[in-house]
Parts: structure tokens; sequence; C-alpha cells
């Protein structure tokens, strides 16, 4: 009897202590899960300084930012192959600088402009191209964009307004020098180019 009972005494003692140390490793290891959750929780803040006064931003994901992004990589693009100065090398060099922002589509319609002779009009006859922006559609799922813009020609004796529109799709990429966005705009076209009015400059 004396010997069962010491029996069950170590029995319970097995159990509580078996017990215990699996309640230990439970704790643990949600204690290392908390610790995890706000370890990414204090990652994503950021502390700016506004003259001298610490300011709290939050780092955002790149999804959330990404639709901006595509924006304005697709803005940058046309500002850089639609506006054309009449200077031979800061065409070419702004063309250069599309050239890194699209593939082979945007070759082909640089190809295209260029044997359509807009570039030796411009530099010939003085003229001034810029190009505004009108709005820009951003497709999230299938990544296709859709650009408008106006296209003002300006030469000495009259100025030509031009309406443009083009698509294309957005592929991700490495971010670089050449190419801050990380973005290449692929099977780039251009759906309208067209005058929609020519006005004459009064000549005093």
């Amino acid at each position: 009897m004396f010997l069962q009972k010491i029996e069950n005494k170590i029995r319970l003692a097995i159990w509580v202590s078996g017990g215990s140390f699996v309640s230990c490793i439970l704790i643990v290891i949600l204690i290392l899960m908390f610790t995890n959750i706000q370890l990414d929780k204090t990652r994503k803040n950021i502390y700016v300084l506004d003259e001298a006064t610490p300011i709290l931003a939050k780092q955002v994901g790149v999804e959330a930012n990404r639709v901006v992004e595509y924006q304005s990589h697709v803005n940058l693009f046309h500002l850089l192959f639609w506006t054309l100065p009449p200077d031979d090398k800061t065409i070419e060099r702004n063309i250069a600088k599309a050239m890194y922002l699209g593939d082979e589509s945007v070759y082909a319609e640089y190809t295209n402009v260029k044997e359509k002779g807009l570039y030796g009009q411009v530099i010939n006859t003085s003229s001034t191209c810029t190009i505004e922006t009108d709005s820009i559609t951003i497709n999230p799922s299938s990544h296709e964009f859709i650009y408008y813009g106006t296209q003002r020609i300006e030469r000495k004796t009259s100025v030509i307004i031009r309406q443009i529109v083009t698509t294309g799709l957005l592929e991700d990429g490495p971010r670089t020098d050449n190419n801050p966005h990380g973005v290449m705009i692929t099977k780039y076209q251009t759906l309208l180019n067209k005058t929609v009015r020519n006005e004459n400059k009064r000549i005093f």
C-alpha cells in the first residue's frame, strides 16, 4: 500500500513535470511569434526629421505603390520620346534615355517615327515639340496601360496641336540608374496620332 502511494506520487510528479515542460515550450514559442510580429511592425516604421522633429512615416508594400510607379514610368517615357527640340544631339539623348524604359517595340516605334521624317522636320524648320499628359490608365491585373497626351508642335508661323494615344504592357524588372522604376514597356504601339488644330501665329 505504501509503495503504491509512492508510485502514484511519482507518476503525478512526472505528469506535472512533463506538463510544465510542454507549457514552457508553448510559452516560449508564443513569445517568439509575438516578438517577430512586433519586429515586423517596427521595421515598417520610419522616422523622418522635420526641422529636428522626428515624424513617424510608415513603409508600404511594393504593390501598394506600384500603380503610381507605373504611371510615373509611362509619363517619363512619353516626355522623353515625344519632347523634341530643334537640336539633333538633344533628341538623340532623349531617345537614348527612352530606350532604357522599353523593349524592341519601343525601338520599332522610334524607327517608324524616324522614317516618317519627324525628327528631320523638327530640326530643318527649327520647330519645338512638347507633349502634355492628359491621362494614363493602368489595368492592375493585366498591366496594360493607355496613354492620352496632347502634343504641341510650335513653328515660326504656326502651332500644330496633335492628339496622341498609345498603349502597351508593363513588365517588372530590376531597378537601375537608367530605369529607376524597374519597369519595361512592351508591345508598345501608337493607337492615335492626329492633328486636331492648326493655328497660325500673328506676325507683326
